[in-house]
C-alpha cells in the first residue's frame, strides 16, 4: 500500500515539475519585480462535518519566477502548509492556474500532499490530494484580499475516503 502510494506521489510530482524545467531567460527574471508571493490564510477545516469541523491556519509560498504561459492560463508551482485547531496538519505542492479579470483574479490549483492526522478528522490515508479555487482582489501594487474554498480526498488510496470541505480567507503579498 505504501508502495502505491509513494509511486503515485512521485509520478505526479514528476508530472508537475516537467512544466518548470527550463529556466526563464535573465531578461524575463529582471521584469519580475517581485517573484516570491505568500499566501496567509485562515478559515474553516471541514465545515460540512459538524463533529471534525476546525479552525485553521496556513501559508502558501508561489515563485513567480517559475510561471508558464500555457493553454490552460499562466501556471506556477506552489508549495504550503495549514494546521487545524485540533493540530491536524497539511504539508502540499503542486501546481495552481491564475486568470486575471481586471482586478479580480481567479485561481485554481491541484496540490498533492501529506495529512497528519493529529486530533482532528481521519481522512483515510497520509497521501491527500486538494483541489481549490481561490477569488481575489487587487488591494495595492504587490497585496490582495481574497476568499477560497477547498477540498481534501485520498482519490481512495485508503480504505476509506471521507474528504474534507475548507473555506479561507487569504491575504497574499509579494515580497
Amino acid at each position: 500500500m505504501i508502495n502505491k502510494s509513494l509511486k503515485i506521489t512521485v509520478g505526479i510530482f514528476l508530472l508537475f515539475s516537467s512544466f518548470f524545467l527550463s529556466p526563464l531567460k535573465s531578461k524575463e527574471i529582471k521584469e519580475l519585480s517581485d517573484p516570491h508571493e505568500y499566501n496567509f490564510f485562515t478559515g474553516m477545516f471541514d465545515f460540512s462535518d459538524d463533529g471534525k469541523k476546525s479552525t485553521l491556519i496556513g501559508v502558501q509560498h508561489q515563485n513567480e519566477n517559475l510561471y508558464r504561459d500555457s493553454f490552460l492560463g499562466t501556471i506556477s508551482p506552489v508549495s504550503g502548509f495549514l494546521i487545524t485547531g485540533d493540530s491536524a496538519t497539511y504539508l502540499y505542492t503542486g501546481i495552481q492556474a491564475e486568470y486575471n479579470i481586471g482586478k479580480m483574479n481567479l485561481t485554481p490549483s491541484f496540490t498533492p500532499g501529506l495529512y497528519g492526522q493529529g486530533d482532528g478528522k481521519d481522512l483515510g490515508h497520509i497521501v491527500e490530494f486538494k483541489s481549490e479555487v481561490q477569488l481575489s482582489f487587487d488591494l495595492l501594487k504587490d497585496s490582495e484580499l481574497g476568499f477560497s474554498y477547498n477540498h481534501i480526498s485520498n482519490a481512495s488510496l485508503g480504505d476509506k475516503n471521507p474528504g474534507a470541505n475548507s473555506y479561507m480567507f487569504n491575504f497574499l503579498k509579494k515580497f
